[in-house]
């Protein structure tokens, strides 16, 4: 039971506790702690990154009045940026798993500079989706080989690692709508190239990274590991893989109905204004990134599974009384339900990843990619439903996919150690 078992490239779910690097080093690693400035730097590319990218959804209202956009056609533009995305960032975290490409971040980079570029001069819907499309690339790019370098740097203090970097996702996401409030609402739609000076930052801090990062990889070698006795079978790694991407959809699905048209529903029921819409927006999405920052520090005190069962079910009561609640008591609920379902992220990823260690980039490329594709796919099937009811049937129906967290039942308990 305890004989040493090989970890060969096509084992896809072998339930082994790995070590990411050689004991020694690991054990000095955690000696040392996590490496802030590396996490800072990684989390502040990710701020930017993500900023860029919320761009698109921020300057929605006004490519739907300059081009007659209908809702359906909103939602395409959210599905070629996150559809790229989701479809290459499994491939690409495949391929760093064996072969890790520490200037990839850099290049990647530069297709979201080129998309912003583009999409600040597209007049037709072809191009717009076209630009939408290269910012997604530069995402796929992204996010599987950052996720290890936060993990590299963090000292053992996984969950901690995986919420800074989030942290800085979450908040550059949430600084789209205001950019487009005090900037492209007011100068149009070709200020967009302005924020190519925040891609062309992004190059110069991700190349940096890189030159840290080189230096860190060694040659991969087959290693022979011990199963642990408490490890789960491969039956349960699989299920429990599949539950984790139900949770996450229910999350994403969710967040990304308040993304993509929550402006326009905060528009036709209460009236307000566009940049006033921008600004709820960025109070929802800010207390997103709080939430997400918060939930990495808890799953590694408390454990992972218990902080997913709450972030997702805990936000039920909430999403549920959203569709009926005015203004002022909606904006209060969705900062409420931002700190609550958003502190699962990193939780639900870090849990991935300990489920088959020896598939860390893979593993983190499908869970972003997921991430993404369920928010593209989840943004297009809303879009038409919003055409043929409206838009606040669709939160009604909206407010109960949080349920889907009972599925956490199903979670298996892993060896202490791993978390």
């Amino acid at each position: 039971m305890n004989k040493p078992v090989v970890v060969s490239e096509e084992t896809l779910t072998e339930p082994v506790v790995v070590a990411d690097v050689a004991p020694a080093a690991k054990s000095a690693a955690k000696a040392a702690g996590p490496a802030y400035i590396v996490l800072a730097g990684i989390s502040v590319s990710h701020f930017l990154n993500d900023t860029m990218q919320s761009l698109i959804a921020s300057v929605y209202p006004i490519l739907k009045d300059t081009y007659a956009l209908d809702f359906a056609q909103i939602g395409m533009i959210t599905l070629a940026f996150q559809f790229t995305a989701s479809l290459l960032q499994p491939v690409v975290g495949h391929y760093t798993d064996k072969k890790a490409q520490p200037y990839s971040l850099a290049i990647g980079m530069a297709s979201t500079f080129f998309g912003l570029l583009l999409l600040s001069v597209a007049q037709q819907y072809l191009v717009i989706l076209v630009a939408a499309a290269f910012v997604g690339l530069g995402s796929a790019v992204f996010h599987p080989e950052s996720a290890r370098i936060a993990r590299l740097a963090s000292g053992g203090r996984y969950g901690f690692a995986q919420s800074v970097f989030q942290l800085g996702g979450s908040f550059g996401t949430s600084m789209g709508p205001v950019l487009a409030a005090l900037i492209v609402v007011p100068f149009g739609q070709g200020s967009i190239a302005w924020f190519s000076s925040i891609a062309f930052l992004a190059i110069l801090i991700l190349w940096r990274i890189g030159r840290w990062y080189a230096p860190q990889i060694k040659a991969k070698k087959t290693t022979a590991v011990q199963a642990h006795p408490d490890a789960p079978s491969s039956r349960r790694v699989v299920v429990a893989l599949l539950v984790l991407v139900a949770l996450l959809f229910s999350k994403q699905l969710y967040v990304s109905s308040l993304s993509s048209y929550y402006i326009f529903y905060l528009i036709d029921r209460f009236g307000v204004s566009t940049q006033a819409a921008q600004i709820y927006l960025f109070i929802f999405l800010a207390a997103n990134a709080v939430g997400a920052f918060l939930g990495g520090p808890l799953g590694d005190r408390f454990g992972r599974k218990i902080v997913i069962w709450i972030s997702i079910l805990g936000a039920l009561p909430f999403t549920l009384a959203l569709p009926y609640a005015g203004l002022h008591a909606s904006a209060v609920l969705s900062v409420i339900i931002g700190l609550i379902i958003s502190s699962t992220t990193s939780s639900i990823i870090v849990f991935a990843q300990e489920l088959v260690p020896h598939r860390f980039g893979m593993i983190s490329g499908v869970f972003f990619g997921v991430a993404f594709g369920i928010g593209g796919l989840g943004a297009a099937v809303l879009g038409k439903l919003a055409d043929h009811t409206s838009i606040e049937f669709v939160y009604q129906v909206c407010a109960y996919l949080p349920a889907i967290g009972l599925l956490a039942v199903f979670l298996p308990k892993l060896p202490r150690h791993t978390r």
